[in-house]
């Protein structure tokens, strides 16, 4: 019963993408991420999909080669690479999304770097990982830039060791109650 209700349930997202971001929704909201957090999230997750589309419709398709891509932008925008931000925070699990343990604005500088990097891609009509990678570099010190100047008019540090491992699943909670 259960397969078949859940299999239902992704056919009709497949109809109606809303549904599927609804149910995403539920599940941060469920391990108890703040409302405007898993906003964010969400539109995170779209600029991050369409700047892989991009990369697949200009022959970038090995999955390495996303993560070479992503390690650029990071490194220009947070001077870390993901391994290394993740280090930072203190993940440890293989399976922890580095993005799903960011503050706003460590989400909104990822979304500037990797928009960027998309209109970039576009303009420039990079083709294939090498010009794919200029593009990515030069994203990613945009949202640098940016991060650099609120960074000085605030004092303060937008990367931080700030995670969400503290979070438990609050539907799991529920039910041992």
């Amino acid at each position: 019963m259960w397969l078949a209700k859940t299999s239902y349930e992704r056919i009709q997202e497949i109809e109606n993408p809303e549904l599927g971001q609804n149910r995403i929704k539920q599940y941060y909201e469920l391990k108890g991420y703040p409302k405007d957090w898993v906003d964010k999230r969400l539109r995170g997750i779209a600029i991050r999909q369409e700047l892989t589309d991009e990369w697949k419709l200009r022959n970038v398709t090995q999955e390495k080669d996303f993560a070479i891509l992503t390690n650029e932008i990071s490194k220009a925008t947070f001077d870390k690479t993901v391994e290394e931000y993740k280090q930072h925070k203190g993940l440890q699990k293989p399976n922890q999304n580095l993005r799903d343990h960011m503050n706003d604005l460590e989400l909104i500088f990822t979304m500037l770097g990797e928009k960027a990097t998309t209109e970039i891609t576009k303009t420039k009509d990079a083709q294939g990982f090498d010009e794919c990678k200029v593009s990515a570099k030069k994203g990613g010190k945009i949202a640098q830039n940016a991060r650099k100047e609120l960074e000085q008019e605030t004092g303060k540090a937008v990367v931080s060791q700030e995670n969400y491992v503290h979070l438990k699943n609050k539907k799991r909670m529920l039910e041992d109650t």
